[in-house]
């Protein structure tokens, strides 16, 4: 048997290919829109991928079933309550797909979505399982959220009684010796938790995985539906694709690079500029307007906060990281981005652009402690609800940066605004969103929450 995992950090996303070295035959699990690696593992394993799997609709990326279909001629399968634009193979559960040897049984796990399946895997129909792909069913050191992008005719405390059935009638009846593969690991939206193993079993998660603890259904309930990271918008977007017959991805796409007239041309028309380098370096200096999404974090995901799948995005870029940060973005869809620019290794632009380039504000804690106590200034912390449990600055307004975006014509302008996450990434992102958007009097706070905290432990 060959069983693969792919890893990606940017989406901690993971997708797999299942194999029978015996007959040649494989299928795919929850691909990437970027399809190669599938398809050069395949011809290195000597294998026909034969089928690709989707264990749900995914909200924050798009599967490359399509891409899959279009250079293999796979058959697609997901959950037999699936609903989509083109051809699927219905998968019920307790069905079995024998590529030869290797026998794979369908598990309906219902909770992250309803169509959500498990694919518990075994050498031969004779053997015991040996594996089972949850997809956001059971993740190691979690349970998948209820998925608010996907809830179809229900509600989000119905898929919640629907996952705790999941967890405590179908994938903690299995053997302690299950090795789980989940299809997202630490830094996913799709659940609170997630720990940075990518692999467990059944039974050190029965031990340690607080959400499948014994409790009753209710205690469940509250458990996976409060301090869940707030749903970036794309996500809906995300859902609908992965349902239709959406554009195919080039595989060998590459966006040019473009002239300091080109991307002034491209600002003038409203081309929405992402500065991928790190907050220190867009600090120094960057393009007025242009929004920082570091290509060393969550590139992908924030993209998609800032930026609407779909809109014209131009890239700055450090040398050699722009096509990875296009694909990046391809990856959830958004497939316009026009070109990019990159900055020499001292943040040096073009001169060219050196009327548009200017420093960022930021705000020390020390600095942020005066404005507080004069009531000067207005502060905004765009963590995620869970995160705040930790600590929170008195007087800082609540707003995820996953819904950024979709409140700022409500926000207070008549003070000047410092934002702040928990250690500076994030509230560069939003702290050059809100400027971007025309609120020019916007700082982010130097170390985030993280640099508060140690401040005030110093004090006492």
């Amino acid at each position: 048997m060959i069983l693969e995992q792919y890893y990606i950090e940017c989406l901690s996303h993971a997708s797999y290919m299942i194999g029978d070295e015996s007959t040649g035959r494989a299928i795919v699990v929850d691909p990437r829109r970027d399809i190669a690696e599938y398809l050069e593992d395949a011809a290195r394993y000597g294998m026909t991928i034969e089928g690709v799997v989707n264990t749900h609709f995914h909200a924050d990326f798009v599967s490359g079933h399509l891409e899959l279909l279009e250079a293999t001629g796979a058959w697609i399968g997901f959950g037999e309550t699936a609903d989509t634009d083109y051809p699927i193979r219905r998968l019920r559960h307790g069905e079995h797909l024998t590529l030869g040897e290797v026998d794979i049984e369908i598990l309906s796990t219902p909770g992250h979505t309803w169509e959500s399946i498990s694919l518990l895997v075994r050498e031969n129909s004779n053997a015991a399982p040996s594996a089972v792909l949850t997809g956001d069913s059971l993740f190691i050191g979690d349970v998948g959220r209820p998925d608010l992008a996907n809830l179809g005719d229900g509600t989000n405390t119905d898929l919640a009684r629907a996952m705790y059935r999941t967890v405590h009638e179908t994938l903690l009846t299995l053997p302690d010796e299950v090795t789980v593969m989940p299809a997202h690991g630490a830094g996913s939206s799709c659940g609170k938790n997630l720990s940075t193993e990518l692999t467990s079993t059944i039974g050190e998660q029965r031990r340690t995985n607080p959400s499948v603890q014994p409790m009753s259904e209710d205690a469940f309930v509250a458990l996976v539906t409060d301090g869940q990271p707030a749903v970036p918008e794309y996500f809906s977007t995300d859902v609908a694709l992965n349902k239709s017959n959406r554009a195919l991805l080039e595989q060998d796409r590459r966006i040019p690079e473009l002239s300091p007239g080109e991307l002034r041309s491209e600002m003038d028309s409203g081309t929405r500029v992402l500065d991928a380098r790190t907050p220190e370096d867009f600090a120094a200096g960057h393009l007025r307007g242009s929004v920082n999404v570091g290509f060393d974090g969550r590139f992908a995901e924030t993209g998609g906060m800032v930026a609407d799948i779909g809109e014209r995005i131009v890239l700055i870029a450090n040398p050699g990281e722009e096509q990875d940060a296009a694909m990046r973005l391809a990856r959830i869809g958004s497939d316009n981005a026009a070109g990019y620019l990159t900055v020499d290794a001292d943040g040096t632009f073009p001169g060219a652009l050196a009327d548009l380039v200017r420093p960022a504000l930021r705000t020390t804690v020390s600095e942020l402690e005066e404005l507080l106590d004069m009531d000067a200034v207005t502060l905004i912390d765009i963590r995620n609800p869970g995160e705040r449990d930790f600590g929170v600055i008195d007087g800082a307004q609540s707003i995820p940066l996953a819904q950024l975006r979709s409140q700022l014509a409500d926000l207070p302008r008549n003070k000047p605004i410092v934002v702040h996450c928990a250690g500076g990434w994030r509230s560069s992102v939003a702290a050059s969103l809100l400027r971007a958007d025309g609120i020019e009097n916007v700082s982010d706070l130097v170390g985030g929450y993280t640099a508060w905290a140690e401040r005030a432990a110093e004090s006492n």
